[in-house]
Order: structure tokens, then sequence, then C-alpha cells
């Protein structure tokens, strides 16, 4: 079954809903409070345009209510304003000046439905009882399809964070089409994965799929590599050769790095877009392919174009639709649902560690945890995928400490002990520290005992040389000034 929906957004009743109300006219705002309060709706009033966006920006509302007439801004540009920020929150225009002209122009710019003043009360309620039900159920229908998303149609691809669920639903869109897509984002974000969703969602997931990667083929090479050559082309050519192109026909082809390929190949490669045909290098004869490209870059092409290194033709050719992957320190909430991946994943190749059902028991203590959460992650999910590997090969026990995390973790997240004028712990210090300081202290104290030999105090302590010098790292001791920091 698909993950449990937010509780509190579907399951409010409609009359705990909140209604925004924005009108210059204090007797109209004080009516529309009384009569929707009534009815057991949450109100929040604005008296003008300004106040009334900084509300809307600033909370969620499943309904406004604007006046089309205002001193600071007309409604109309108050509602334009809103439609460019949210499309799906339902808007009221309400005015006093009632016309068939006003009520099309005010649905042509986003609006759902118009009122005139005077109201009829009983039908403004009908109307917005009606509006909010609607506007919910396709919240919840669009919940419930990405949750079924989530669950069964991309398996590899980890993250229910809001950008990512915006990722999944323009897979899901662009897919079946024949359009080139550019799909940007640091290194390790997970643009070939995306790439493999793409064409497994396609009419071409039977065919094959096929990765280039731009910047490891020579510039010399690369044209023989995608179109192929006869035999004789060039003194090693013994024998005719088929190009990735011709492989990859009525499948997919992926271009890793696009933004490293030669100007020349650039030049053969929008004619391949644009005519879909090529010709192997020391050929004088076409081949028409039938191939959906992909291309792939944590490079700026813009930039590159106005610097004269990518052709601009080919970047608006590429640039079809555009996927842009958040790197993995702006969606963090989805660093645990990818630490219970990795896992599970690591676990199996390694043959530890699973239950009954094939999926690990292996866990980060807290501290771990938080560790992995503070961290900035350079290397994206590439990174992490690295640290909870070497975690299952490193771990001796299903409860993950941790000293198995690399240094570049331990370093940036170094513990900070608090301690108050006199040296101390303070009162309300939390177990994790007082745990912490206990450890530092005794590690120090072996450390002087020893006379700094960080061997022989590892040896005092029975643990391995390598988990002392972790824990020296993570506690801050300064073994260069043989004392504590």
């Amino acid at each position: 079954m698909p993950d449990q929906l937010p509780a509190d957004d579907l399951a409010t009743p409609l009359h705990k809903a909140r209604i925004l109300v924005i009108d210059d006219e204090a007797e109209i705002r004080e009516s529309l409070a009384t009569l929707l309060e009534l009815e057991g709706y949450n109100v929040d009033l604005a008296a003008n345009a300004t106040e009334g966006l900084r509300k809307a920006e600033a909370g969620s509302y499943d309904l406004i209510l604007l006046d089309l007439m205002m001193p600071d801004r007309s409604g109309m540009e108050v509602l334009k304003d809103f439609r460019e920020r949210d499309t799906e929150t339902p808007i009221f225009m309400i005015t006093a000046y009632g016309s068939v002209e006003v009520a099309v122009d005010a649905l042509k710019s986003g609006a759902n439905d118009y009122f005139s003043k005077p109201w009829d009360n009983e039908k403004l309620l009908i109307e917005i009882d009606r509006m909010i039900a609607s506007s919910r159920l396709a919240r919840e229908n669009i919940q419930l399809k990405r949750a079924l998303k989530q669950q069964y149609s991309f398996p590899n691809i980890i993250g229910k964070s809001e950008r990512m669920l915006r990722i999944l639903d323009l897979v899901t869109q662009v897919a079946p089409s024949r359009a080139t897509i550019l799909i940007t984002g640091e290194t390790g974000t997970g643009k070939e994965l995306i790439a493999k969703a793409i064409h497994a969602h396609s009419a071409r997931s039977n065919q094959l799929f096929v990765p280039v990667n731009s910047g490891s083929v020579p510039s010399d090479l690369m044209e023989s590599a995608l179109f192929g050559h006869i035999k004789g082309a060039f003194t090693s050519a013994i024998a005719a050769q088929k190009g990735y192109f011709e492989i990859a026909n009525r499948g997919t082809i992926f271009f890793d790095e696009i933004g490293t390929i030669s100007p020349e190949t650039q030049a053969k490669l929008l004619r391949v877009i644009q005519e879909r045909e090529f010709m192997p290098v020391g050929s004088t004869e076409t081949i028409k392919v039938d191939v959906r490209i992909i291309a792939a870059t944590n490079a700026d092409l813009k930039r590159l174009v106005e610097e004269g290194r990518f052709r601009e033709d080919l970047y608006y050719r590429l640039n079809v639709i555009n996927l842009v992957l958040p790197p993995l320190r702006e969606r963090k909430e989805d660093t645990p649902r990818l630490v219970d991946f990795f896992f599970t994943k690591y676990s199996r190749e390694n043959e530890k560690f699973l239950d009954d059902e094939q999926k690990s028991r292996l866990h980060f203590e807290p501290d771990a945890m938080q560790l992995l959460m503070d961290y900035n992650w350079p290397g994206n999910v590439r990174e992490l995928e690295n640290a909870v590997e070497r975690a299952v090969v490193l771990a001796s026990d299903a409860t993950v400490s941790v000293d198995v995390l690399p240094d570049s973790i331990l370093q940036a997240g170094g513990i900070r002990i608090r301690r108050d004028e006199s040296g101390t712990l303070p009162a309300d210090a939390s177990l994790f520290e007082i745990v912490a300081d206990f450890e530092r202290r005794k590690i120090i104290e072996t450390l002087e005992t020893v006379n700094w030999s960080q061997t022989e105090a590892a040896e005092k302590l029975s643990i391995p040389l390598s988990t002392l010098n972790q824990k020296i790292k993570r506690l801050n001791i300064d073994v260069r000034r043989k004392g504590a920091t």
C-alpha cells in the first residue's frame, strides 16, 4: 500500500478550512467574517492588496475572496500576482461593479467564480463549500497518484520532498513524448537515473537505452563512436562498425556531460536532431534513425553558449524540456529514506544484517544520523551512497555508530560540547553531550598517560587505531598541542 497521506491535509472537515478575505471596506470584511465563521470556517482579513498578498504568502488558505476595487492596487492585478505564484488555490472575485465583461476578464485571469455586491449569502456559501471540496479532492488525487508512483513506478528514485515529487510528475508527463530532454544538476544528483526512468516509461522501453559518457570519449574518436565507420575509413578501420546512434535506433540515447563535446561533433549532433539521419565516417550514404535524445550536464550550458564554447542552436534543440535536479543539501528531508534504501541494497550485496523479508536491519544511531542530516553533501546522493556502503561493510552490529562514517563527515560535523564558565557541563546537558564529554575526557586522560601516543592509547582503550583517530576528530581533541581544545 502507498504511504499514508497527511491526515491534517485531507481529513480536515470542510468547515475547518481557512479563508482569506481581501477588501478595503470594513463593513464588507466584517459581514463576510461573521457569515463564514458562523459556518465554521477559519477567517483571516486583509484591508488592502499589499496586506492580502503578504498574508497569502505567509499562510496556506483553502479559498480567497478578493475585492475587485481597492485603493492601493486593483483586484485584477492582485489576481494575476496570485496566479503567478499559486495556480491551485480557489479565488472568488467580489465587486460592486458587476458586468459580463468584468466577469469574463476575471475568469480569464484565473478567478474561479465571480460575485456582485450585494451577494446572495446562501448561494455564496454553497459555492464556497463546493469549490473547497472540489479543490481538496483534486489535491487528494494528486497526492494519491504521487504516493502510488513513489511506491510502484520509480523504485530507484528515492524522495518524497516536494521538489522531487515535482520532478517525478514531469517525468511521467514527458516520458511518452518524443521530445528531446535536457537534465541539469550537480554531479551525483542522479541524472542518469532520471534518464532511465524516462526511457522506462516511454513507448521505447522495450528497445535499447544507450548511455554515452561524452567526457570520457576522446574528441578524435567521438565521431566514429557516435556514427560508426565503414571499412577502410581510416588506418585502423579494418572492418565496418556501428555507432551509438545506429545501435540506439528506435530506443533512447543518453549523452552524459553533453557540454564537453567538441564544436565539430556539436554540428553533426545538431544535424541528427534536425534531420533524423547521419553519415558514418568514410561513407557517402546516410542512415535514417528514430532515436529519443536525452542529454545531461552539470555545467551551465547557457554560459557556455555566451562564451562561444557551445552552439546556441544546439542548446535550444536540446533544451526543449529542462529537468533541474536539486542537490541533496536542498532536499535533506529525503536523507533518511535514501539511507534505508542504500542499507538494504548493500546489505543484500554483502549478505549481512538482512531480515526475513530481505530488508536491512541496519540503522544509524541518532547522533550518526544527525551528522548525516547536518552534512552538506558536495558529492550529493552518490557521496551518501558511498558513505552508507562503507557503513554496511564496517558495521559489526545492527546499530551503526558514528565511528564508521568517513572523515569528511566527521570533520564537518565535529561535536561541540557546551560548558559553563567553570568548564563543567550545564544542568540541561543532553545524554548525548554527557556521553560525548565522558568519552572525550577518557581519551585525553589515556593519551596523557602514554605521552600522546595514539597507537598506545588505542591499545589501552582496546579499540582499533582508526577508530581512535575518528573519535579524536569527532570530539575535537587537539593532539597537535597535546591537549584538549
